[in-house]
């Protein structure tokens, strides 16, 4: 299963290599990513494939949401059907 993942905050060093170890961890593949600096702000965009993950969709949702407001960071994760649908052009 694909989904999207996001990630917005303040930048700082090691925000893109948090996310993606936690991923690791769980047997998330990323797929595809693209992060950007808009002025102070840290802006990431990944496809990643949690087919294989080790724990259900929902509990990496909340661990993901909750290890950004553990750094002040919103960190989102969406089945990529599901964010398709909501942005729709």
């Amino acid at each position: 299963m694909r989904a999207i993942v996001t990630v917005l905050g303040k930048d700082r060093v090691g925000i893109m290599s948090m996310v993606c170890a936690l991923l690791a961890q769980h047997n998330v593949n990323i797929l595809d990513i693209s992060q950007t600096i808009l002025q102070d702000y840290f802006t990431m965009v990944m496809l990643v494939d949690a087919g294989d993950c080790d724990i259900p969709f929902s509990d990496l949702a909340a661990l993901l949401e909750q290890e950004g407001k553990d750094r002040d960071l919103s960190i989102r994760i969406q089945r990529e059907d599901i964010f398709n649908a909501m942005h729709k052009i």
